[in-house]
């Protein structure tokens, strides 16, 4: 029995060559402070058929320092042989050797350290013993054994912001959290409102800031594109000076890495970790209008920035640097405390770290569902013998999507909506959906049947029970109310059919996506069909939930038993189902979730035929839910979004809407509602790409752009972001530099005439007809 006297949580991972043979750094967070682990001599490995393995050693020659058999097969049941370097260096020599002369190399992409984690089921927590000599600051560890732990860090957490001129140039940088509450700012000392720190020049204040980091040594660094916008640039500015910016562990230098095209970047803090609050909230399935400060702040705290105008703020911060310090050093200090507040208004640090612990990402990975399940899939084919495939050549195949029902349209009284848990997680469960049990499956008499020719192995697999150990995961989590664990679990789950359809994922298998969501379309029709037999009405059907139209004399109390009925009796007939004609259990699990008392599903403009993923409907309690309709969608202006909220309530309540739907024409008409008719888009490519097709929102962004370079402002819109603007009757026009009349005409015939159609045909009302009249008046 093996037995670790230390225990840490993985903030960031480096190998690198070292006088020829591999190091791999670790550096944890542990209850004694920092800890650096060094790990010697790991051999990088390339892995071939082994009918190549003759011709592979020619090849290789010095390069190579030893191959093994060690009983491994590839997916085409063929033997593998294993070969090992020494340095990464001869390893990346190697797969080029190789490559060029037509052997196929397995698994050559998987990062040294990597493996070496994920071989000991090292996630996040980690168990380690070794050698250890104590450092300025940290504890340093050779000889080192390590696995997997469930140690849960108490992290220290720095907020940084930075300050500068609109070419960049320093002004001040403010620090919050961790006992910190102090800005670093360029001139002489002053009064100022909260801690200051002066220094007499940009490269002093570098210097500073390295100090003061060392001084706090936080374990995690935040801020508001924090590694895009502030690493960055402190890296540009240290490199201007001719300095190698030390903010990493052990005096480890910050090294930035920009990705091509996009303007994202990447921060290598070693023993620290750079996380961004707007990647952090995407990864946890935030989403808002902006991923301002400004914007999210207010959103989530209720507070913010005092402005949001970039050019004032510009100004304004430069302004208050030559002439008013004290002010620019709360304002600065500002950004970091709403920063550090909406980190802990989300518990955004325990979702990532969840999620680290669950799927050995790093903490500041954004995206990784393939490197996720690679993470947790990998060392257990290993162990069963196998190693993984290649990426598809081409980018593999489309797989089949959801099942979407054909609606039938109308205005409706008592609808239940019933859904399946976690429909496509349970289908891998239940019909036992795995790489490995897809190519052991198909040779096997009992198998599994599947789509596409499909069969899996009923015993031989790993994904069904990831899923199972994550659904009980996630079901303890809901008991205790544990939101980020539940969320994290939620979002591993949901990504495992993504990962299977991806051609960017090594056990992409059109079978294997095909086989998921196939089966989902059958489950769906059949569920629809058992409905039916039950004496109700499916009205539409979409990927996992079932409409369900009741009689209309039912009260609330009625309807939620007949849901709750219903859910029950078409579980039991799939359990009995799923037993008689494939011998499985179960794991679908039908839920009653909704009872609409009044539910709209509209029509396709311009057809009679019933729309898809739209619909609305009002609960017992009153509350409107709108699904795919403009209230929802970013690219209908206000006036339009509260139109349609007021006029649908006004129809599920039984009352005449024709004096609302005359009284907002003519408001709208009169100028009224100005301040409704502003459209907001974002930019999804930078200005310049736009160029056979150019959109309203482009239009005004040019413009906008046009007005700030004939008055010297910076020109905000040429690398994404966010417009708002106005229809004129000379088309587009920027909100700030609005020139031309409205056009009110535009937002009677796009905005309020669209929303009002989709539901007056229903009470026999027709909106030309109600407004008609007033149109001519103006």
């Amino acid at each position: 029995m093996e037995f670790f006297l230390a225990q840490g949580f993985l903030l960031s991972r480096h190998h690198r060559d070292v006088g020829g043979q591999t190091e791999i750094h670790l550096w944890l967070t542990t209850p004694h402070g920092p800890a650096k682990l060094v790990v010697e001599g790991e051999k990088p490995v390339l892995m071939v058929a082994r009918e190549h393995l003759a011709k592979a050693k020619r090849l290789l020659g010095s390069l190579l320092a030893e191959s093994r058999e060690l009983g491994f097969n590839n997916f085409s049941h063929q033997a593998v042989a294993m070969l090992y370097f020494p340095s990464l260096e001869a390893h990346k020599q190697g797969q080029a050797q190789l490559t060029s002369n037509g052997i196929e190399v397995l698994e050559a992409d998987i990062k040294l350290h990597d493996r070496y984690l994920m071989e000991r089921f090292a996630r996040g927590g980690i168990l380690f013993d070794g050698v250890a000599e104590q450092k300025a600051g940290y504890s340093q560890w050779r000889q080192v054994r390590l696995k997997g732990g469930d140690y849960s860090p108490d992290l220290k957490v720095l907020s940084l912001d930075v300050e500068c001129s609109a070419k960049g140039e320093l002004y001040s940088v403010g620090l919050y959290g961790h006992g910190a509450a102090l800005v670093i700012m360029v001139g002489p000392p002053q009064e100022a409102p909260c801690q200051m720190r002066w220094v007499a020049d940009e490269k002093a204040l570098l210097k500073a800031l390295e100090a003061e980091i060392t001084r706090l040594d936080p374990d995690i660094l935040i801020g508001w594109s924090v590694v895009a916008f502030d690493l960055r640039l402190l890296a540009k500015r240290a490199e201007r000076h001719g300095m190698t910016l030390r903010l990493g562990r052990g005096g480890e230098a910050l090294w930035i890495r920009d990705a091509t095209g996009d303007g994202q970047a990447f921060a290598s803090l070693p023993g620290r970790v750079a996380i961004d609050g707007i990647d952090g909230l995407k990864i946890a399935t935030y989403n808002f209008e902006s991923f301002s400060l400004e914007f999210v702040s207010q959103a989530l705290l209720g507070r913010g920035k005092k402005t949001e105008d970039v050019d004032n703020r510009l100004a304004q911060i430069t302004h208050d640097f030559h002439h008013d310090k004290g002010k620019l050093a709360a304002y600065n200090l500002e950004d970091c405390v709403l920063v550090w507040d909406i980190f802990a208004h989300t518990r955004l640090l325990d979702f990532l770290v969840l999620r680290s612990q669950l799927t050995g990402l790093e903490l500041d990975r954004a995206g990784g569902s393939v490197a996720a399940f690679t993470n947790l899939y990998l060392p257990k084919l290993h162990r069963a013998g196998f190693v993984a495939p290649n990426l598809p050549a081409g980018g593999g195949l489309a797989s089949p999507g959801g099942y979407v029902m054909d609606s039938r349209p109308g205005l409706y009284r008592n609808v239940l909506v019933l859904d399946f848990k976690s429909l496509y997680p349970s289908i891998i469960r239940t019909f036992k959906i795995d790489p490995l049990g897809l190519i052991l499956g198909l040779e096997q008499e009992d198998a599994i049947p599947g789509f596409r020719e499909a069969k899996f192995s009923r015993h031989q697999h790993f994904l069904p029970d990831i899923i199972t150990e994550l659904w009980q995961a996630r079901d303890q989590a809901k008991r205790q109310k544990d939101a980020p664990r539940s969320q994290a679990i939620k979002i591993l789950m949901n990504s495992f059919y993504g990962v299977l359809g991806s051609g960017g994922c090594r056990f992409y298998d059109p079978r294997l996506a095909s086989s998921i969501t196939l089966r989902g379309h059958a489950i769906m029709q059949q569920t629809a069909k058992w409905v039916a037999e039950a004496g109700h009405q499916v009205i539409y059907g979409d990927t996992d939930s079932t409409f369900v139209l009741l009689a209309e004399a039912l009260s609330h109390e009625q309807a939620d038993a007949i849901g709750q009925q219903l859910a029950a009796d078409i579980n039991h007939k799939w359990q009995q189902h799923l037993k008689d004609e494939f011998d499985l259990e179960c794991h679908l699990e039908l839920e009653y979730e909704t009872h609409y008392q009044r539910f709209l599903m509209p029509t396709i403009r311009g057809s009679e035929a019933g729309s898809k993923k739209r619909y609305a409907g009002m609960t017992a309690d009153g509350e409107l839910v709108f699904k795919g309709l403009e209230t929802v969608r970013t690219d209908w202006t206000p006036l339009a979004k509260q139109f349609q909220t007021q006029l649908y309530r006004l129809v599920f309540e039984d009352k005449d809407p024709s004096d609302f739907v005359r009284q907002s024409v003519e408001a709208t008409l009169a100028g009224e509602r100005d301040s409704e008719l502003v459209y907001k888009k974002r930019l999804r490519r930078k200005l310049d790409q736009y160029v056979k097709n150019v959109p309203p929102h482009v239009r005004a962004a040019r413009l906008a752009d046009e007005h700030n370079k004939k008055l010297g402002k910076t020109l905000k819109y040429q690398g994404k972001g966010s417009i708002s603007y106005l229809m004129t009757l000379n088309g587009p026009e920027p909100l700030e530099y609005q020139q031309s009349p409205i056009d009110y005409q535009h937002y009677i015939d796009r905005q309020l005439k669209p929303v009002a159609e989709a539901i007056l045909p229903f009470v026999d009302l027709d909106f030309e007809r109600l407004v008609g009249g007033q149109l001519g008046l103006f």
